[in-house]
């Protein structure tokens, strides 16, 4: 299991790393030949239809916390998986249902500020992204059947390869004319194929055990009490992260709705890197809960500082290098003109949510403490102030009054409240995660620096002058960080790299 730990670590960051190299060749592509208007469309419809999805009513992240506790026990395990297997069967079949009924009324889903031809597109996209929320319901309690088992090599070269496939197919169809549609049956055919992958692996690979019978159904009320709360949490996930398309949409228009889904792209890939180490441990984690007992407090406090440093290094390299660079690449290269208030609104996006994406694994240790009541709710109340907020604001400045509202929002709940639920009510010692966090500060001192002079001396007159200012920016940062932030334990993890990587 300690093979496939270091393994699912790595092939997470192949996986993120080809995740950035797809964003910033295809993504630019495809913004260009569907149009701003388009893109505009298919970024809202995506973020609506997406909504579908709290439909897994949290499920999802329960298994992890159950089968810690029956894995000693083929019986229970069996009995677990197939109560699984027939709540997402009837959830994805709910979820495919209301879509469906939903897409007959575009106007009022998706506001009076897009076209008859929009909204008719918009219908039928919607239905395709129905049926593709239907099968990642279900694909994805076999993917959390396979991260339980810890089969990380097998979940991220599928993950890859599906990653890969998706803009290969598709690119040659929007050369050729084709538009959104395509693109989404594309994406739903991708869909199909990978969990037509995961049940052949969970079944003739791992050979889960399955049965319909036997349903404990006081188990299932334990699971419902606590995947409830998690199904608040995907509530306040939609609202940051979707909600203020849907406001953009009512309030400004297409045009809006494609600056803030630009800028939308490039949050994914933060939070993306940030959770590709904290996802690896999540099994790991509810181990430790169930075998520590009370004793968990010293583990998970060494386990959050040591993986909140190597997240907040990571992050450091793209805040700093998109704070340099972010706006002329957006404008010059990603997107093109017309998309320029798309930096100030990633700003206002990945900045607040530095803190949280350097703890995300406490999220984990609540979900295995069964304490993450307490931050669901808090983050709903700050997410619903997060629309109140975002309405008036984006009915102003648009993109960015919307990306006002939710930075407001995380930095209250993300950054303030959560740090002292950590300390006071988990016990985990957050003033010694800090004190850890602190200790890089020498790295960052010449890449800011050098940022400085860059932003203040450099003018990028041509493609040479940027790359070559990012590429010295970039060396800089890494060397620096190596040399001065970096502890012994995390030297030998990037040598150790590196030397798999040369071999």
């Amino acid at each position: 299991m300690t093979n496939q730990l270091k393994a699912g670590v790595v092939l997470s960051y192949i996986s993120t790393a080809i995740t950035i190299i797809i964003q910033l060749i295809y993504m630019p592509v495809m913004i260009r030949l569907l149009g701003k208007s388009e893109y505009g469309l298919y970024s809202l419809v995506s973020s609506v239809v997406s909504y579908l999805s709290l439909f897994s009513l949290g499920f999802t992240g329960a298994y992890l916390r159950f089968y810690a506790k029956f894995y000693n026990n083929r019986e229970k395990l069996a009995s677990l998986n197939g109560m699984f297997l027939s709540l997402f069967s009837i959830l994805a079949a709910l979820s495919t249902i209301c879509g469906v009924v939903l897409s007959f009324f575009p106007e009022q889903i998706f506001g009076s500020k897009l076209s008859d031809s929009e909204l008719s597109k918009a219908r039928i996209l919607m239905l395709i992204l129905v049926l593709n929320i239907g099968i990642t319901l279900i694909s994805g309690i076999f993917d959390s059947i396979i991260g339980a088992y810890e089969q990380f090599v097998f979940q991220r070269i599928v993950g890859i390869v599906s990653a890969i496939i998706n803009p290969f197919i598709c690119l040659p169809f929007l050369l050729m004319g084709y538009g959104s549609i395509m693109l989404v049956l594309v994406t739903t055919g991708v869909t199909l194929i990978r969990f037509a992958m995961n049940i052949w692996f969970c079944i003739s690979k791992i050979q889960i055990p399955i049965s319909f019978h036997g349903f404990e159904w006081k188990l299932l009320k334990e699971i419902a009490v606590f995947s409830s709360f998690l199904m608040i949490n995907m509530v306040i996930d939609q609202i940051n992260w979707n909600v203020d398309k849907l406001i953009l949409g009512h309030t400004n228009g297409t045009d809006e709705i494609a600056v803030y889904g630009v800028a939308s792209q490039f949050n994914s890939l933060f939070i993306t890197f940030s959770t590709t180490i904290s996802s690896v441990f999540a099994p790991r984690v509810n181990h430790i809960a169930v075998q520590k007992g009370e004793n968990y407090r010293t583990e998970f406090t060494k386990l959050m500082a040591k993986i909140g440093r190597i997240q907040w290094m990571i992050l450091g390299l793209l805040t700093g290098g998109f704070i340099v660079f972010g706006k002329f690449f957006i404008v010059h290269i990603f997107a093109g003109k017309g998309y320029e208030d798309a930096y100030g609104v990633t700003l206002f996006l990945v900045i607040p949510v530095l803190i949280p994406l350097i703890q995300n694994i406490g999220i984990e240790m609540q979900r295995a403490l069964n304490m993450h009541q307490f931050r669901s709710i808090v983050y709903l109340i700050i997410a619903m102030s997060n629309v109140g907020i975002s309405i008036p604001l984006a009915s102003k400045w648009g993109a960015v009054g919307a990306a006002m509202g939710t930075a407001l929002s995380l930095l209250i709940g993300n950054g303030l409240i959560m740090n002292v639920f950590y300390h006071k009510v988990l016990n985990i010692n957050m003033i010694f995660f800090w004190k850890e966090i602190a200790k890089t500060w020498k790295g960052f001192i010449i890449p800011s620096i050098l940022a400085l002079i860059i932003m203040r001396y450099v003018v990028f007159e041509n493609m040479i002058i940027f790359f070559a200012s990012a590429f010295i920016f970039a060396i800089a940062y890494c060397v620096s960080i190596f040399s001065l932030s970096c502890n012994i334990e995390e030297k030998s993890l990037i040598l150790d790299i590196i030397k798999r990587g040369r071999a």
